[in-house]
């Protein structure tokens, strides 16, 4: 019992000795473990640090390469910049220098001129002092010379100034006659060949009869019995038609004819177609007459209308008023100088519209202008004033163009003209006047018009002779060479052309052509 306790105790002690030394084992194990895992640790913190070192150490060097390299960077950008401003300061510093040259150069200069200004005012000041001391010797001079004039001629102070004013007069009389006639010469060459041309163009594109027809006033009859018939019982037939008419019925001895005659043609012509229509109709009595001149006034009316709208077609003109057509058509009935006024307005229609087609102009305006110049003839019968204002104060009732009023109004030269419009109805209106065979004048106006050319010409002083020639179209003039140089020779031309145009009344234009001759005669002995 006692072993078994004693081995008990011993077994028991001895698995208390292993258990302490399995404690003390396992201790000393887990010791030598964490010394281990400690040593591994320092090794491995060791190495990181050593690597973080290592790397800091390249991070340095890095940036200390990355500084270096972008001092260098600057460096060169500095000394780019650097070099950059010396190129501009020195060329500046260049500049600098040639204003300073140039500018000392002009001082110099300055004062050279300054030099120069003052040596020519020193030289201005003697001259002045020269021309006092020379003014001061003309008066005295002169004064002596009109004293012994005076002496000479025994002329007063007022007749010695008046043959001075008189010789300065024709002096300036020179001189302006001289410059009239080159002003005239300059532009005669500039518009004397364009102007020709235009003529010449609109005058071969328009061709037309070479005369007109002229209004006829007479009224043939079957036989002698009829005038008894148209005067009627002691005048009350012919009464009747004159009152009805208007017009004068002029029954004489002549055979087969009666005349009708009235200042109005339009109202003429009611007349004539009257008569006519009386005369083959048989009843002739006041009421019949009455009837039928009311019934052949209004077939007139109407006639005259449609000529005028007949007219405005042929010249290609619209949007004129009724009125103004009824006036044209009246034209048809009216004769200038044996002209017919509604052809002769038809030419200057188509003659204007040619001269300014050449020009560039409105060629409907020129047409329209050209076609109402004379439409105051229709109505001048009727009222007081000329056509050209008649005809002007007419369309400007019915608000036509300000060109054409100023066209009708001025082509005869009464105002002056506004627009390039005018001056070409004048011009065209003298061509279809003055072609050969427009017009025709009576013999008694035709002499009468002769001989006042020629008095206007010989009541300027210096003409010798004159003669009118070309139908009275051309006045040509022969002065005293020794009285008239070629300079005022020009200026009595156009004197005689001023006065011409302010005395006379002519169709067309009139050439003056003023001849200077000078005859030199000796004899050898």
């Amino acid at each position: 019992m006692n072993i078994l306790a004693v081995t008990g105790v011993m077994t028991g002690v001895l698995m208390l000795v292993c258990f302490v030394l399995g404690i003390c084992l396992t201790a000393l194990i887990v010791q030598m473990l964490t010394k281990t895992k400690a040593k591994t640790f320092q090794e491995d913190l060791q190495r990181q640090l050593d690597g973080a070192k290592k790397e800091a150490e390249n991070i340095i060097k890095s940036a200390r390469v990355d500084a270096a390299e972008e001092t260098i960077k600057k460096k060169e950008k500095f000394s780019a910049e650097a070099s950059q401003i010396r190129s501009e300061l020195r060329e500046t510093e260049m500049r600098l220098g040639k204003r300073e040259d140039l500018l000392e150069r002009e001082a110099e200069s300055l004062l050279k001129q300054d030099k120069a200004l003052k040596e020519k005012e020193k030289d201005v000041q003697r001259h002045l002092r020269n021309l006092d001391l020379k003014e001061k010797e003309l008066t005295n001079v002169i004064a002596q010379q009109k004293n012994q004039l005076l002496k000479i001629t025994a002329m007063n102070v007022e007749d010695a100034r008046q043959l001075l004013l008189t010789n300065l007069e024709d002096e300036c009389e020179h001189e302006m006659a001289a410059i009239i006639r080159q002003k005239q010469e300059q532009a005669a060459e500039i518009a004397d060949e364009k102007s020709r041309e235009i003529i010449t163009i609109a005058i071969q594109r328009y061709a037309a009869e070479q005369t007109s027809e002229m209004t006829v006033s007479a009224v043939e009859i079957p036989n002698d019995d009829m005038k008894g018939r148209i005067i009627g019982r002691e005048g009350r037939n012919i009464r009747a038609f004159e009152k009805a008419t208007g017009v004068d019925v002029i029954v004489d001895d002549t055979p087969g004819v009666i005349v009708v005659s009235g200042f109005n043609p339009v109202r003429r012509e009611v007349a004539r177609l009257s008569m006519e229509r009386l005369i083959q109709d048989g009843r002739i009595h006041p009421s019949r007459i009455e009837e039928l001149v009311a019934q052949t006034t209004n077939d007139v009316n109407n006639k005259v209308l449609q000529i005028g709208k007949d007219a405005a077609v042929e010249t290609n003109v619209r949007g004129l008023n009724n009125k103004i057509l009824a006036l044209l058509g009246a034209l048809h009935y009216r004769t200038s100088y044996g002209q017919n006024v509604l052809r002769h307005s038809i030419e200057v229609s188509f003659l204007t519209q040619v001269m300014a087609d050449e020009l560039g102009l409105d060629s409907a305006m020129a047409r329209r202008a050209g076609l109402l110049h004379d439409i105051g003839k229709a109505i001048d019968h009727d009222m007081e004033g000329s056509h050209p204002t008649l005809g002007a104060n007419f369309l400007k009732r019915y608000n036509e163009s300000p060109i054409v009023i100023n066209a009708v109004s001025a082509h005869h030269g009464d105002i002056l003209p506004d627009n390039p419009y005018t001056p070409l109805v004048a011009a065209a209106d003298a061509i279809s006047a003055s072609r050969p065979g427009a017009r025709r004048e009576t013999l008694e106006r035709y002499i009468k018009r002769l001989e006042q050319l020629e008095e206007i010409a010989n009541s300027f002083k210096g003409v010798e002779n004159c003669f009118a020639i070309q139908a009275g179209r051309e006045i040509r003039v022969i002065v005293n060479a020794n009285e008239i140089n070629d300079d005022v020779a020009l200026k009595v031309a156009r004197d005689i052309a001023n006065k011409v145009e302010q005395e006379m009344t002519y169709p067309g234009e009139i050439q003056i052509t003023l001849l200077r001759e000078l005859r030199c005669i000796e004899y050898a002995k």
